[in-house]
């Protein structure tokens, strides 16, 4: 089981809840706050799949935070977290955690309480760097990385650098995996693959093909038929829905 809602205070997160623990997670750029049997973990940014199974739970709550806005609420660079599931205690003081964890448990829906962390961190951190966003939209726009450091005054091995604090990776590498995110939500609604290639901006059917490999883990029609697991498919930031 899994489902989903926009948050209404953290402008482009979604509140999860997934029961079972099966299917895959794909890369969406995105990182998320866990609530998993009463433990605060933190999932970083993905470059690649990885089973939901992973974070040991008979239940998960979660917050995926956008792209480029968690670094900034977290005090943690994004690429420090890349491809890593970890306590929050790692991250912040034993005290502090063991505060959140009680304020947590206090809601009866954990998302509701991730949402309240959330939003009392972000009061106090102040918001993300800018730049992200911008990167984002230029990217999900198609326009190139180069046309997107030269908007920005900076030139790409500084927006390189900045990237990787955002996202965990290069902006060349956040493109690819917004752009398979794209396609996939495309695939999802049953379009046939060579219109979801074009529509997306991939050269062509075979170069989507190695993209769902390289990034996904497997076939297009493994995936269409359900055999990926996770199809993060929903509104501005990618979501995810676990099957089994």
């Amino acid at each position: 089981m899994y489902e989903e809602t926009p948050s209404a205070c953290i402008p482009g997160a979604v509140l999860w809840h997934t029961e079972g623990g099966g299917g895959v997670v794909l890369p969406d750029g995105c990182m998320d706050l866990l609530w998993a049997d009463g433990r605060l973990l933190v999932a970083g940014p993905d470059i690649g799949p990885h089973p939901a199974g992973e974070v040991r739970a008979g239940a998960v709550s979660g917050i995926r935070l956008a792209p480029g806005t968690a670094p900034a609420l977290l005090g943690v660079p994004a690429h420090a977290l890349r491809d890593l599931r970890v306590g929050l205690a790692d991250l912040w003081s034993a005290r502090e955690v063991r505060r959140l964890t009680g304020l947590v448990a206090g809601y009866a829906d954990p998302r509701a309480g991730l949402e309240a962390l959330a939003r009392a961190r972000a009061a106090r951190t102040g918001p993300p760097d800018p730049l992200a966003a911008e990167v984002v939209a230029g990217l999900r726009a198609g326009r190139t990385v180069a046309s997107i450091a030269a908007a920005a005054g900076l030139g790409e091995r500084q927006l390189h650098r900045r990237s990787l604090h955002a996202f965990g990776y290069g902006p060349r590498t956040l493109g690819r995996i917004l752009r398979l995110r794209r396609a996939l939500a495309l695939v999802d609604r049953g379009r046939p693959y060579a219109d979801v290639a074009y529509a997306a901006g991939f050269a062509d059917q075979a170069h989507l093909a190695r993209e769902v490999r390289a990034l996904a883990g497997t076939t297009l029609t493994a995936y269409a038929g359900g055999a990926a697991g996770a199809k993060r498919e929903t509104p501005q930031p990618s979501g995810s829905r676990t099957t089994a």
